[in-house]
């Protein structure tokens, strides 16, 4: 895959993340309920968003992931991406990342993208395993991933480390087994 294509649902159009989305990504980055569940701390500065956008990119022309930024079919501002990371086309596996702009929760937004990013993932991708790597405290994307079909493997003890101390984590998997998602 040499470019990141463009996939619409019905109300969602997921497209290549551009430098000029930088301050929305930034946008909700800053907010801590959207960083308190994921890797890095709350940005404070337009820069950072910056550097995650180029990180992504590098990771796609590494062939390691690839990432869509999410926005509404009626307007292009991204209000959040989602995508596959630790992809390893040898073994036909990836993970599942995301995250979303908090006005933007419990609309069905994020159900409605991953939908269509794991149709595309079991399909395009080859992908045979989807992983899902989350805290134990984030009960909306353990119901996001529960409501997807995803079943819940076990923990990793002392996975991330955050905040000065390690974090267990919660394994998801979800197999093509012939289907698409």
């Amino acid at each position: 895959m040499n470019k990141i294509p463009v996939i619409e649902t019905p109300r969602l159009r997921l497209r290549p993340l551009r430098m000029k989305d930088a301050s929305d990504v930034f946008h909700y980055f800053a907010r801590d309920e959207v960083t308190e569940y994921y890797d890095v701390e709350s940005f404070t500065e337009l820069e950072q968003a910056e550097k995650l956008i180029q990180f992504w990119h590098d990771r796609f022309h590494n062939q390691q992931a690839v990432r869509w930024g999410i926005t509404l079919r009626s307007q292009d501002r991204v209000i959040g991406t989602c995508g596959f990371h630790n992809w390893t086309q040898k073994h036909c596996k990836a993970e599942v990342g995301y995250e979303l702009s908090p006005e933007y929760w419990r609309q069905g937004i994020m159900a409605e993208a991953l939908h269509a990013i794991m149709h595309f993932g079991y399909g395009r991708m080859a992908l045979n395993r989807i992983a899902a790597i989350i805290l134990p405290g984030n009960t909306g994307s353990r119901r996001l991933l529960e409501k997807m079909g995803f079943y819940e493997e076990g923990t990793l003890k002392e996975y991330y480390y955050k905040k000065a101390s390690f974090r267990d984590a919660i394994i998801f998997s979800k197999l093509n087994a012939g289907k698409e998602a």
